[in-house]
């Protein structure tokens, strides 16, 4: 029996003395990952984004960053059943770097490029950071970066 599930999540990160630096959680069973969680009834993919930071991180400060979404697909067994799991991360800036880590959660770090890549544990979620660093950088030789493409949301 295959079973379907989808989540959403975000590449965090914020800004210190022009240093960027991106947000990953020590999960409960022993991995390091990017903040993300399962789509509720009736939510969209960014309801889910602002509720999942929120719930797993206390950020309530989130600026979307438009244009990036990146969609992950991956397998696993749940009892007898495999799991079919899609996850959608988006990109969100935060000046929040203050952490209330969820009961989920064992420990949390705010990380530079290459240390994330490093600490992060499965190649997809390396991938999506890449990916996600990788779309800043023409943002903020345009100077686009700073202006219209962000949507200030609160959750």
């Amino acid at each position: 029996m295959m079973l379907e599930r989808k989540s959403a999540g975000a590449v965090v990160f914020t800004e210190i003395d022009g240093e960027r630096y991106y947000l990953l959680l020590l999960y409960g069973a022993g991995h390091w990952d990017l903040p993300k969680g399962g789509i509720e009834r009736g939510e969209s993919e960014l309801d889910t984004v602002r509720r999942e930071v929120r719930e797993e991180t206390g950020i309530e400060d989130l600026v979307i960053i438009d244009g990036f979404r990146k969609v992950i697909n991956y397998f696993y067994k749940s009892g007898s059943a495999l799991v079919r799991k899609t996850v959608v991360f988006y990109l969100a800036k935060t000046p929040q770097t203050e952490v209330r880590l969820s009961h989920e959660h064992n420990a949390y770090a705010w990380l530079k490029m290459e240390d994330a890549m490093v600490t992060l544990t499965y190649k997809t979620a390396k991938e999506v950071l890449f990916e996600a660093n990788q779309f800043i950088f023409p943002l903020e030789r345009s100077g686009y970066y700073e202006g219209a493409p962000l949507r200030r949301t609160r959750v």
